[in-house]
């Protein structure tokens, strides 16, 4: 069984409070199983982990700099792009 400390969930309220969105958004994320929720009753809690992993796979960027001797999972250092890399083409020009 796991067991989650009391700040380790999180209501719709705080969520949007901290995304600085409505709650409409945040149930929206919920519905379309973008953010990762646990129905508690009539409500949903959402665990800080999930909460950062959504935002983290969102990031624009670069990512946040490493410690020196720590290497990002994937990261592969030849250059070679990603298998879901995506190319678009076509279209006028």
């Amino acid at each position: 069984m796991t067991v989650f400390s009391p700040d380790g969930l999180l209501t719709v309220r705080e969520v949007a409070e901290t995304m600085r969105v409505s709650t409409m958004t945040v149930y929206r994320l919920i519905k379309a199983h973008e953010l990762s929720a646990t129905r508690v009753g009539k409500h949903f809690r959402i665990r800080r982990a999930d909460l950062s992993a959504y935002l983290d796979a969102r990031r624009v960027g670069p990512p946040p700099a490493q410690p020196a001797g720590v290497q990002r999972d994937g990261a592969h250092g030849n250059g070679a792009q990603s298998s879901g890399a995506q190319s678009y083409g076509g279209g006028d020009q």
